[in-house]
């Protein structure tokens, strides 16, 4: 069992939570009171990574003929 201060605590966080993850017991003190005990919740984090789907708008948006006209003069010019 490690017990450690606060202050110690904030220096070393990170190798306290590694020492935590293995399965070592961390105490954090406040001078020579115990308060907090550093434990892993016991199961990882994953981040799901978003999966494309190819064809998700496949028939709900629709390009009619007039998609492919040429564009009116006046609006060409505000174009340019």
């Amino acid at each position: 069992m490690k017990i450690v201060t606060i202050h110690e605590a904030r220096a070393n966080l990170s190798r306290l939570i590694a020492k935590a993850c293995r399965g070592e017991e961390v105490i954090i003190s406040r001078g020579r009171t115990p308060v907090v005990r550093l434990a892993p919740i016991g199961q990882k984090i994953e981040r799901k990574k978003a999966r494309k789907r190819l064809g998700i708008l496949k028939g709900k948006l629709i390009v009619g003929p007039e998609f492919f006209e040429p564009l009116p003069p006046d609006e060409l010019d505000r174009w340019e």
